[in-house]
């Protein structure tokens, strides 16, 4: 019985700060479908929602605003979700979805699309083909020969994003100047021309079905590898499925949103540092605030110089390096 009523309590206090975190993110929805050239009323926003409402806002809720908030949640809820799984996998608090240099891969083949002519549905599809590339490049050269450790993976992964780099240097210095404004606004992030939302929104809930299961056993990895293979867990073939998963939700972000920094650094570690290192917690804590972060990060780029809008890897820069370095500074 004893038992049975801790379990409940450690319950409730893992739900408490989900539940919060769920009403952030509705109003964050909320502000990012009410905002922009054109404000909305609460009272007409919810007409608009229950179906009826003026035509023109019909046509701002629901084809435009809708749909580019709804992308930027599930972008930064992956951001978000794959950023705590390496920073579980390296333990390093450092860690970020970029670190195996997927965003460059990405960056190359999209900017290599933009420069033959190609739709936005083909540039995303091929920077999704330049993630994919780039994890296998990584991930061969890490093994190599030797034995495949995190250390080696993770060297691999800053040398290959340094490549990439040069090769992104490269393209741009060679390109013509009236593709460089497209160019440099997806390489900060862009949710401007987005497409469909549903297919980011999928495979934030199926990889937070997948992963929070293992919560426990993530807890006991996060310890060690040598502590967590004592305790009977499986240590590799585990490793190599997050890697693999943390590689395909970021694959998945870039291609929707271009290269956002500072989400998948800074929103598991700001949870770790005010709601503790419970993996069960966590994980779909980063996942509901990494979204909520970026739908009012875009929001911000959509109407802070509207009409004019700014990339929104720029918002998430501006508040995520002073946010970042109090939050360390408040540590111990």
């Amino acid at each position: 019985m004893a038992d049975a009523s801790v379990h409940r309590v450690s319950r409730k206090r893992r739900l408490r700060p989900l539940a919060w975190l769920a009403l952030a993110a509705l109003l964050a929805l909320a502000i990012a479908l009410a905002l922009g050239s054109v404000g909305i009323a609460p009272d007409e926003l919810a007409a608009v929602l229950l179906g009826g409402g003026d035509a023109l806002h019909q046509t701002l809720v629901l084809e435009l605003r809708l749909p580019r908030a709804l992308a930027a949640f599930g972008t930064g809820a992956l951001l978000a979700l794959a950023g705590a799984l390496m920073q579980i996998l390296l333990r390093n608090p450092l860690a970020d979805p970029y670190v195996l240099g997927l965003s460059g891969g990405a960056s190359v083949a999209a900017l290599l699309a933009m420069l033959a002519g190609a739709s936005m549905a083909l540039v995303s599809g091929a920077a999704f083909v330049g993630a994919l590339v780039s994890i296998l490049i990584v991930f061969g050269l890490a093994h190599g020969t030797g034995s495949w450790t995190p250390t080696r993976l993770l060297l691999t992964g800053v040398v290959m994003a340094a490549g990439w780099g040069a090769l992104i240097s490269f393209l741009l210095a060679v390109s013509p100047v009236d593709q460089l404004p497209g160019m440099l606004y997806w390489l900060m992030g862009d949710l401007a021309y987005a497409g469909s939302p549903w297919p980011v929104l999928s495979v934030a809930v199926i990889s937070l079905l997948v992963v929070t299961p293992l919560g426990r056993t993530l807890n006991v990895l996060a310890r060690g590898g040598l502590q967590a293979a004592a305790l009977g867990v499986a240590v590799r073939p585990l490793e190599w499925t997050l890697y693999l998963l943390a590689s395909l939700l970021t694959a998945v972000a870039v291609t929707t949103a271009g290269s956002v920094g500072f989400v998948g650094l800074m929103v598991p570690h700001m949870l770790r540092l005010r709601l503790g290192n419970d993996q069960r917690l966590i994980l779909p804590a980063s996942l509901l605030a990494g979204g909520t972060l970026l739908t009012l990060a875009d929001t911000l780029a959509r109407t802070l110089i509207a009409p004019q809008q700014l990339p929104v890897g720029v918002i998430t820069a501006l508040l995520g390096v002073p946010s970042f370095l109090y939050l360390l500074s408040r540590s111990r």
